[in-house]
């Protein structure tokens, strides 16, 4: 038996070394192109003949507009993160604590509406953004708006977690003379702190990986374009043999600040996702 037990653990762990080797495989080459000093585009061999800081230095000089299309992704992602967790936060409090009239339909509306892809209401909302002057020069403001505007119909994990917390905590609170803003703000986030950085990291990684919306709102406009449309950019309309490789450092900037957050907030992450899939 003790014999089984151990082909079976060595089979196992054979195959998750493999898996672990295709996944990591392209990051690794990404890594090492990043570094090719030799010029051309994309070539039959993996390791660099010559290694270089070039790439790196084309992103920061004064011939690339990486920083700002760098900043601009931040920028979104930040006041979209900041934004969006709070409107979560408020709308999954209210369903999971009051009780009103159409609570229900209003839900069950919401579910419906979520399930339809949100590139469906692209043209409509890039005329809706263009009166309101919020593309191309205005693209940065213009993806804040549509990303936290629509936030409150993700109240659903958020709500689930919340709906594992006593509600007799409120009561005593209110019995205490507490308000609604008091129980929220000094009970309710205290305790849901996983759920919270799982809303967040979410809605971080949405802006800061999105590409189709944000090339229709910058509409050619160099300085309203985020990271994953100037680097396509880059590819498509620039010369591909110097670009790739300039392509896979701005790669790697990328991913940098998403691998810290993960890196740093992982179990956070995995508490409110496991957390909020509790109740409904």
């Amino acid at each position: 038996m003790a014999r089984k037990k151990k082909i079976g653990n060595t089979v196992a762990y054979i195959v998750l070394i493999v898996m672990s080797v295709i996944w990591l495989f392209p990051f690794v080459a990404l890594v090492l192109q990043s570094f090719r000093g030799e010029s051309g585009g994309m070539v039959n061999y993996l390791v660099p003949k010559q290694w270089s800081w070039a790439n790196y230095r084309f992103l920061f000089g004064s011939g690339s507009k990486f920083l700002k299309w760098y900043s601009n992704t931040l920028i979104i992602a930040l006041f979209v993160a900041l934004f969006q967790t709070l409107v979560v936060i408020c709308v999954s409090y209210a369903l999971s604590r009051m009780r009103f009239k159409g609570r229900r339909a209003l839900m069950n509306i919401w579910l419906v509406l979520g399930m339809f892809p949100g590139f469906l209401t692209m043209i409509c909302l890039y005329f809706l953004l263009k009166q309101l002057g919020l593309t191309e020069a205005g693209a940065v403001p213009g993806l804040i708006l549509i990303s936290v505007a629509s936030s409150g119909m993700g109240y659903y994990v958020c709500k689930g977690y919340f709906d594992t917390i006593p509600k007799a905590l409120d009561e005593a609170a209110i019995l205490d003379g507490a308000t609604r803003a008091q129980i929220l703000i000094k009970m309710i986030i205290p305790m849901s702190k996983p759920i919270i950085i799982y809303t967040a990291l979410v809605a971080f990684m949405a802006p800061w990986c999105d590409y189709i919306f944000a090339s229709y709102v910058a509409f050619g406009y160099e300085s309203g374009y985020n990271v994953a449309v100037a680097m396509t950019r880059w590819v498509w309309t620039n010369d591909y043999q110097g670009y790739f490789t300039r392509f896979c450092a701005g790669g790697i900037l990328v991913a940098i600040p998403v691998t810290i957050l993960f890196m740093c907030l992982q179990r956070y992450y995995v508490e409110g996702v496991t957390g909020g899939s509790v109740k409904g």
